[in-house]
């Protein structure tokens, strides 16, 4: 069988690198994400709060020092007001004598909450000091991820995933679709070519593909533009890895089964792997979602690739922390691989 296997395994990479669309849509099209994130967040941290102050005062005058406010001063609380208002200020702080009272815009809630948790603690510091009394108690506020970490280290997990995904899925799926529509699975059941090659192949060629992706995701991140810091267990991914994308070639191969034409698949694709990418934390923290949301996204292979990418190549977890992402991907992988054994047809009824 190693020369069936071979042959077909080289005209389906053959085939895929000829499609420029294909090649579009499976390496610049997810990098595309990388780069835009990458270059929007790269300095995220760096900017200063922008807060409006009246008056003068210990307070105001603490948070200038603090090196992470920007103060911009105004004669009249009206007129601060009303650039809090517009959206241009997340607050205004106004000193009067003892009294400090901070008008804040609640449309941008983490914004909000950060600016009354700035000024209410230089407040209340200000107040123990002014006491004359020592603090009872000590506070200390540590990193747990190395200080140089930068937003590209969360960026390119998810976005990674979500790339390997939408090669598995749509590769699968079109591959699918096409060769039965052109009776090439027809041909080949006549031939002395068993399923179990043809799978195979297929399976090698998603692989390879998905590990180009990653070296040139991983290459990209790692420019000093982006800074990718991989972390001491970075390899321990590689199964995540694998296991994702199994878990995507087998959703890619239910689609196949079940669409008729190459622009059925195409939509069905879409319709399961871009909503699968918001609600896993692709492109931005699933953590910031509502509690039933994000017990929602424990159903979706993403969410546990994701996960399962980020702590080996970002939170240098040990091996322990595969099991469970590696048993949910192979487990979902088994599960929908069977329905597709099922539903699957080598020619068009």
């Amino acid at each position: 069988m190693k020369g069936p296997f071979k042959s077909l395994s080289t005209a389906m990479l053959k085939g895929f690198f000829r499609d420029k669309t294909t090649l579009f849509f499976t390496f610049v099209f997810p990098l595309m994400f990388l780069v835009i994130f990458g270059l929007l967040f790269g300095e995220a941290g760096a900017e200063k709060i922008k807060l409006g102050a009246v008056g003068d005062g210990p307070v105001i005058a603490a948070l200038e020092q603090s090196g992470a406010v920007e103060i911009e001063r105004f004669d009249t609380v009206d007129a601060g007001v009303a650039k809090v208002r517009d959206g241009d200020l997340p607050g205004l702080v106004e000193a009067r004598g003892d009294t400090v009272v901070l008008r804040f815009a609640a449309s941008d809630q983490t914004l909000a909450g950060t600016v009354r948790g700035l000024v209410a603690g230089l407040t209340q510091e200000l107040n123990v000091r002014a006491s004359g009394q020592p603090p009872r108690f000590e506070f200390q506020a540590q990193q747990v991820e190395d200080a140089s970490l930068k937003p590209i280290q969360y960026l390119t997990p998810g976005i990674l995933s979500w790339g390997i995904a939408i090669t598995a899925v749509f590769g699968a799926s079109l591959t699918l679709v096409s060769w039965r529509r052109k009776q090439v699975l027809r041909r080949l059941r006549l031939a002395p070519v068993g399923p179990v090659t043809i799978l195979n192949s297929r399976i090698l060629v998603t692989i390879a593909v998905a590990l180009a992706q990653a070296v040139l995701f991983v290459g990209v991140a790692l420019l000093p533009v982006f800074g990718l810091q991989l972390s001491g267990t970075w390899w321990l991914a590689i199964p995540v890895f694998l296991s994702g994308i199994l878990a995507f070639f087998s959703i890619g191969m239910l689609v196949g089964a079940f669409c008729k034409t190459e622009e059925a698949a195409s939509g069905a694709a879409n319709i399961v792997v871009l909503p699968m990418a918001f609600l896993s934390g692709t492109f931005f923290p699933i953590d910031l979602a509502p509690e039933w949301l994000q017990t929602v996204s424990k159903v979706f292979p993403l969410r546990h690739m994701n996960d399962g990418m980020m702590d080996f190549m970002v939170r240098g977890k040990s091996a322990e922390a595969l099991l469970v992402p590696c048993a949910v991907l192979i487990g979902f992988t088994l599960v929908v691989g069977f329905i597709a054994t099922r539903v699957f047809s080598w020619e068009d009824s």
